[in-house]
């Protein structure tokens, strides 16, 4: 019998979760340790912010959806993960025995990094439910007195997307408010160019999104570094493309969100061997810690280079094809370990994403993620915004179901299928 571990009950850990039992033999035992009860659907985060949806629209209860499945579930938080004696530490101070572990936290959010940043600060966030829905006290508030807004990501952030997403969605209740003559708008950005999306861009993406912004009245600045961020002002040093410091921005802001640099969790940061400096898991091909075999991880925690070298640096981002790519890979290989063969399944790192934009939305897909690729597509329509809405319903259904059929993988097909409709 093997005691199959998964830390993380999020995208990427409750799909592992309902694989991995599926696939394990009889006599193997599955559980999940999570530092939270309630599994969320992290792209609707952006809706939660601005009350288009609350917290609970959103969210599972993991224990019932585990206990259906026979998995078992503990809800604490791991403090230290011992490769060397197979053993977690967890937050009560007990020790948890694993054979094979599946790291799939995601990231720790770095908003220590910059004074004055996040929620603690004078920022908001849209990476966690929980800072969505505080968000909505701070939105409420700024509608009531509006006033200038920043918005972007930060230096060493790797998830783009959102950002962008946010800007729009905010935009598009402004103007449902009639409030958006009063409230300028200012995209601060890591990135060398618009719509590079830390991918170096996918089809026209630079094009069409400094197009979306001008037609919008978003202005933007790239390679910007965010110094530091005080009450009611952001000090930002916007690079020139070798990097160097071309200009100081003193942005005045009523309200602001920017999608910070990630890191690895504490649990397993230092350990050596395991994680890179930033505490991402480092993986070969199949997903597979190099020094310890029998770890493996999954998601935003693992360790993927940056694309490209940029002024200011920029990660790459994890998307949910990509998850979920990893997640099924992941579980067929430690079924083959368990059955004495080598590990053969090897993640397909294809990338798509929706954006809505509250009344349309944007799409991309890049096959694979990083360039060069087979197909680089960017395009807008409100078939995105209608297509966000339903996959957001589709996947809570599957998870309530506790599917182990692809998901994305269905997204991506009809994507492709709408790209060739519009090739014909």
């Amino acid at each position: 019998m093997a005691h199959i571990v998964i830390i993380g009950a999020g995208l990427g850990g409750l799909p592992m979760a309902y694989e991995m039992q599926a696939l394990a033999r009889a006599e193997d035992r599955v559980t999940v340790v999570a530092n939270t009860t309630r599994f969320h659907f992290t792209p609707s985060n952006p809706w939660v912010a601005v009350k288009w949806r609350q917290r609970e629209d959103i969210e599972l209860e993991i224990a019932p959806l585990l206990e259906k499945k026979g998995i078992g579930f503990i809800a604490q938080a791991v403090t230290r993960v011992m490769p060397e004696t197979k053993q977690l530490t967890l937050a009560d101070g007990a020790t948890l025995d694993y054979d094979m572990l599946v790291i799939a936290t995601g990231p720790q959010l770095a908003f220590d990094e910059i004074p004055g940043f996040g929620p603690e600060g004078h920022t908001q966030s849209i990476c966690h439910v929980e800072h969505a829905a505080d968000a909505q006290d701070a939105w409420d508030a700024f509608v009531a007195n509006p006033g200038p807004i920043v918005v972007g990501a930060v230096q060493g952030a790797s998830c783009f997307g959102p950002a962008y997403e946010y800007a729009r969605i905010m935009e598009t209740d402004l103007r449902k408010r009639k409030l958006r003559d009063r409230v300028p708008m200012t995209f601060v950005t890591s990135e060398p160019y618009i719509g590079h999306l830390g991918l170096g861009g996918v089809g026209d993406s630079k094009g069409m999104i400094e197009s979306m912004f001008r037609e919008r009245h978003i202005k933007w600045i790239c390679n910007a570094r965010v110094d530091r961020i005080e009450a009611g002002t952001m000090h930002v040093t916007e690079c020139d493309d070798e990097g160097q410091p071309k200009k100081q921005h003193a942005l005045p802001f009523s309200y602001s969100m920017l999608l910070p640099a990630f890191r690895g969790i504490d649990a397993v940061r230092g350990v050596d061997g395991l994680v890179n400096p930033r505490g991402f898991v480092l993986v070969d091909e199949y997903q597979r810690n190099p020094k310890y075999p029998d770890i493996y991880a999954v998601g935003v925690c693992v360790a993927i280079p940056p694309v490209e070298a940029t002024p200011v640096p920029t990660g790459t981002p994890k998307t949910g094809y990509m998850i979920e790519s990893m997640v099924t890979a992941t579980a067929k290989n430690i079924r083959a370990v368990l059955d004495g063969k080598a590990p053969s399944e090897r993640a397909t790192w294809n990338a798509i994403c929706l954006a809505d934009f509250g009344d349309t939305g944007a799409a991309f897909v890049a096959l694979p993620q990083i360039p060069p690729r087979n197909v680089s597509w960017f395009a807008e329509g409100r078939w995105v915004h209608l297509a966000k809405v339903g996959f957001e319903k589709y996947f809570l259904r599957k998870m309530k179901k506790g599917t182990t059929e692809p998901i994305y993988e269905k997204l991506v097909l009809d994507a492709l299928g709408i790209l060739k409709l519009k090739q014909k």
